[in-house]
């Protein structure tokens, strides 16, 4: 099941690679990350009101041996790296010594501006990959990554990158859901690039892990088709174990609990003596074999794990086979190398100044010049001179986007839900704009037909590494062909939302990363936004740039009861950074959002989008799109901007504001309001996250269009305010201030039942009655 890698012929066979220097080049940045997380908490850089600044050197230290060894022996210009967020200073510690950071900037980290807390693709000054930072999330992160590099290639006609993606993983990290749920996925296993380094140091936050099984995760990890390699001991325990009575000591380690095993490593050598060789039939073989050591090698015998051993490491990375992903179990030592090692609570620990002091003394540093580099013509200088020549890479040249044009042009008409308008305009645009139709790309959670793509996928294909021949090709009754090749534009996922947002995220970076912008869409259902929020944040935070589609959406979901209403939804579309929300209540109205935020894709500034779409079908003519060229366009610019007046009064008593499928009760309510001889202006909402920025854009705060509020708000038509959507109220409750008006402001804010559409508007009070109801209350009737 495992490969389990223990003998070492020595990093400099064959390669030209010298053990002395990389281990000079170890010390180096174990020093440099350690201090660096010293200078974030001087006593210059402490916060006025309080607050800790933190970090964490002793996962730093447990990780610096491997990313030494992974980045000066074996790294490629090709490579891609995803690196655990507590060790971003190792990564900074690399870079600085490959040239890539000043020495100040060193004295940043977890300052404004400067090298942030964890790795950040977009905000730090020097070479990062992958943003990590959120558990679980940066650790897949380079799995889609690789699915995204390589449709990119395909679908452009490129040939394929032979670099490799690789993880550095801590253990306590394989605990996340998103890890399973990535590593499970079907595609995954033909990607041969992928490499997961576990640190594997049995540590977590509050505790050294008590039950933590290598052997348990290797088998899941095997099970799923993945090469297995584990590191374990380093060449001075091999070599003993090889010695008179070392067998004892191999069992009495492999034996011993993780929490006894933490303990020996707080452990004197003369402490050592005592306790290591146990009360079993091995100990007094052991004690003999420790008789013949030093007090220097005694202690080195428990610290001797292979995760710290660079060449075990090296001959780790000579094995991997790229025919199918590899994670390698590298053993190793929480605070490695530092006073805390092995503590229990050292994870956020920081080291008192005479630790510091005595660290610096042991790695031949100066506490007055911590950033001190590699002298010049010794030989770990001219190693840092060639890695980074070696890892230089060539920028990315960018394709230019295809234009993505602002309207089709033509009236729709008929009865239709913006859900099946989805599909359509997929379609059209394969005839009307193919340059940009090419660069699209779907992505479901198995949810492709239910979200109005089978046209699309039909038309288009399904994505695969490989040409895959489909069974039902000849079957007549099969309406939904699978159609699987390296030039199809649908990517199917598993039942894992966390996967197809993060695949998201990754297909909406290769404008950036490999110079080939792509249009990705993901749909899934609206309920489920929520369970995917932290990965699609973090993609967008990373500098993906791309489409979500929840749908269907709210209470119209009807009969399906309330397990898959969604009702927070809308907020979450205003609240989320980097991200432009829609609702639209028409076809119309959606082909232009959609088509305005294909167009803020794949370029630098670009943003992605949220749409929230329904499966109830309206009336199209409801929308009256004007049939003038100029009005039309003056329509769409607002739809798009947020807003637009559906239905004007000469002397309106009351403005009625709906968003998405509750246009049609809206105007309903409308009407039955003016039968009683109360008019009421209509607005209809397209997008309230647009809208609420052109709010705060008048008092002088964001990037709204302030414009917008006089056009569809003006001074001269103020009334009370009656909003409504199928979500929670307080979405549009902000639309009153406005004005500063009295308002009513309508929505879901429970879980429904299953019923009718018409009894879960009662239920809810959101139907024309509840509408009615609100506008006589404002207007005193």
């Amino acid at each position: 099941m495992e490969e389990l890698l223990t003998q070492c012929d020595g990093v400099d066979e064959g390669s030209g690679l010298d053990e002395a220097v990389l281990v000079e080049v170890e010390r180096k940045v174990l020093w440099l990350a350690t201090a660096m997380i010293d200078a974030a908490n001087a006593p210059d850089r402490k916060d006025p009101d309080g607050l800790k600044v933190g970090g964490h050197q002793a996962s730093s230290a447990s990780i610096a041996t491997i990313m030494t060894a992974l980045w000066f022996t074996t790294l490629t210009a090709d490579d891609r790296v995803s690196v655990k967020p507590h060790a971003s200073p190792v990564l900074h510690a690399i870079n600085y010594l490959l040239g890539e950071l000043d020495a100040e900037q060193l004295g940043t980290l977890r300052g404004l501006h400067g090298l942030q807390s964890y790795p950040s693709r977009t905000k730090d000054p020097d070479t990062v990959d992958y943003s990590t930072g959120s558990v679980g999330i940066g650790a897949t992160a380079p799995v889609w990554g690789a699915v995204a590099r390589r449709y990119a290639a395909d679908t452009a006609g490129s040939p394929r990158s032979a670099g490799r993606q690789y993880s550095l993983v801590g253990d306590a990290e394989l605990d996340e859901g998103a890890v399973w749920e990535a590593v499970l996925d079907q595609t995954v296993g033909e990607l041969g690039e992928l490499v997961w380094i576990v640190d594997f140091n049995r540590q977590s936050l509050d505790r050294v892990v008590p039950n933590i099984s290598a052997t348990r995760l290797q088998a899941m990890f095997h099970a799923a088709g993945w090469q297995v390699l584990t590191l374990k001991y380093g060449r001075l325990l091999t070599d003993l174990f090889e010695s008179p009575g070392g067998h004892h000591l191999e069992r009495r380690i492999d034996e011993m609990s993780n929490p006894e095993y933490q303990r020996l490593l707080r452990c004197s050598a003369s402490e050592l003596r005592d306790r290591l060789p146990g009360a079993g039939e091995g100990a007094v073989a052991i004690r003999d074999l420790l008789d013949g050591l030093d007090d220097a090698e005694v202690t080195k015998v428990i610290h001797g794990l292979a995760g710290h051993d660079i060449p075990s490491l090296v001959d780790a990375f000579r094995a991997i086979d790229d025919t199918r992903p590899t994670v390698i179990f590298a053993y190793t030592i929480k605070g490695n190398g530092l006073a805390t090692a092995g503590h229990p609570q050292n994870h956020s620990a920081l080291l008192k100044p005479d630790q510091l002091a005595r660290l610096a003394n042991e790695l031949g540093e100066n506490l007055a010049d911590p950033w001190r580099r590699f002298a010049d013509g010794t030989d770990a200088a001219a190693l840092c001179v060639d890695v980074a020549r070696r890892l230089r890479r060539t920028p990315a040249i960018e394709s230019v986007t295809p234009r993505i044009p602002q309207d089709f042009g033509r009236a729709v008409t008929g009865h239709a839900s913006t859900q099946q308008a989805l599909g359509r305009l997929l379609l059209d645009l394969t005839r009307l704009a193919p340059d940009a139709a090419r660069r699209v790309v779907t992505v479901a959670p198995d949810v492709a037909s239910s979200t109005n793509l089978g046209g699309w996928v039909n038309k288009a294909g399904v994505w695969s590494p490989t040409q895959k021949r489909d069974w039902f090709a000849d079957d007549t009754e099969t309406i939904l062909h699978w159609d699987e090749r390296p030039s199809g534009q649908h990517i199917e996922l598993g039942i894992a939302e966390v996967n197809l947002v993060s695949l998201l995220g990754e297909l909406g970076a290769t404008w950036s990363r490999w110079g080939e912008p792509l249009l990705p869409i993901g749909t899934l259902y609206d309920p489920f936004v929520t369970r995917a929020l932290e990965p699609w944040s973090f993609g967008v935070y990373g500098g993906g740039q791309s489409i979500l589609v929840g749908t269907p959406s709210g209470v119209t979901l009807a009969a399906e009861g309330g397990a898959h209403q969604s009702i927070i939804t809308p907020s979450v579309g205003i609240e989320q950074p980097g991200v432009v929300a829609f609702e639209p209540a028409f076809v119309q109205d959606f082909e232009w959002c959609m088509l305005e935020a294909l167009s803020r894709l794949g370029r630098p500034g670009g943003s992605s989008s949220y749409f929230r779409l329904t499966s109830r079908s309206l009336d199209q003519s409801l929308a009256a799109v004007p049939s003038d060229p100029a009005a039309r366009e003056r329509r769409r610019r607002q739809v798009v901007g947020g807003a637009y007046a559906l239905r004007r009064v000469e002397r309106p008593a009351v403005t009625l504001v709906g968003m998405g499928a509750l246009m049609r009760e809206v105007l309903v309510a409308a009407d039955r309001l003016a039968a009683q001889g109360i008019d009421a202006d209509v607005v209809c909402v397209t997008s309230a996250d647009r809208l609420y920025r052109a709010a705060r854009a008048r008092g002088g705060r964001g990037d709204g269009d302030p414009a917008l509020l006089e056009q569809v708000f003006p001074a001269s038509r103020v009334t009370p305010v009656v909003t409504v959507l199928d979500g929670h109220p307080h979405t549009l409750a902000f639309v009153a201030a406005i004005r500063g008006v009295p308002s009513v402001n309508l929505g879901v804010t429970e879980f429904g039942q299953t019923g009718t559409l018409q009894e879960l508007y009662r239920l809810h009070g959101i139907g024309p009655e509840a509408i009615v109801t609100a506008a006589l209350d404002l207007t005193g009737h």
